[in-house]
């Protein structure tokens, strides 16, 4: 599509208070989905960050892979289980999903950031005594599946500080050194919240939370948290979105600014919903 230059300076115009606004502030990104798996998504993602690190903004991106995971697992032949959406993680997967998050996924984002002309250094979360880690679930059915105990962000703040854009795996370890595989949305909010973050963008496959969810034309654009009990006891947040959602209300009660919940399959979402006033998906904040 060709838009005019007028059209184009309309844009810029548009966004100039958004820029003013969030210089120098701090936004955690969510990396995942069809944004991380589509070559043309990715590399709009990739000038989304870099052009937000350009005009003053500090963004830190803590990234998924599952799709990557299932296919070195399923290449070495290794059955994978699932409970309630989560991957149960035994030793010998625990060492797949290290390598895939930490070595292959992380350095293909860096690779990416830094060929689209920003600076980006590759971390996990064993760096720097980033993340500790807890089993999930005291039983051990999960395995290594783990959860956020407590975010260490000095590692991230010499990065900010340096002018490097930080890509964090979302891999932990617990006091005996253990190492577990997180939620990449939790450690997101863990950490969005840690660095007083003033935004954290959660990047999905569907447009965002939805009144119907057949109906994409039912978006609901600003969620507020007085809301989220009554629409979970409505079936309005339900499935995949639930946690999604409560990663957010956790953010934005432990501090952070807003929340949002945004389409990855649009190319350039998360510049349309930082720098624009309709934005592309669902904010949440406190109330």
């Amino acid at each position: 599509m060709q838009i005019s230059a007028m059209e184009k300076a309309g844009i810029l115009v548009e966004a100039l208070p958004y820029i003013k606004d969030f210089y120098g502030k701090r936004v955690v990104i969510k990396y995942g989905g069809a944004a991380m798996l589509d070559c043309e998504l990715k590399m709009k993602v990739m000038q989304d960050i870099v052009l937000m690190k350009y005009v003053g903004m500090h963004p830190v991106i803590v990234h998924g892979g599952g799709p990557e995971i299932n296919d070195m697992l399923a290449r070495l032949k290794i059955k994978s289980q699932f409970i309630n959406g989560m991957r149960v993680t035994d030793r010998e997967t625990m060492e797949v999903v290290e390598m895939v998050l930490g070595g292959k996924v992380n350095k293909e984002i860096v690779a990416g950031l830094n060929a689209s002309g920003g600076k980006a250094i590759g971390i996990c979360g064993k760096d720097g005594g980033l993340i500790k880690a807890a089993p999930i679930d005291s039983t051990g059915t999960m395995g290594f599946v783990g959860q956020v105990k407590q975010v260490n962000p000095e590692i991230i703040e010499t990065i900010i500080t340096n002018g490097y854009i930080p890509v964090i795996a979302p891999i932990g370890v617990d006091e005996q050194n253990q190492t577990y595989n997180i939620n990449a949305d939790l450690v997101a909010a863990s950490l969005a919240v840690a660095l007083k973050a003033d935004k954290l963008v959660l990047l999905t496959d569907v447009p965002g939370l939805l009144m119907d969810p057949h109906d994409s034309s039912s978006l609901i654009s600003i969620l507020k948290v007085s809301q989220v009990e009554d629409y979970i006891k409505q079936g309005i947040i339900t499935g995949g979105m639930l946690p999604k959602i409560q990663c957010c209300v956790e953010s934005v009660t432990g501090g952070v600014g807003r929340t949002h919940i945004i389409d990855g399959r649009v190319a350039h979402a998360i510049l349309l919903e930082i720098f624009t006033r309709e934005g592309i998906g669902t904010m949440v904040v406190n109330s």
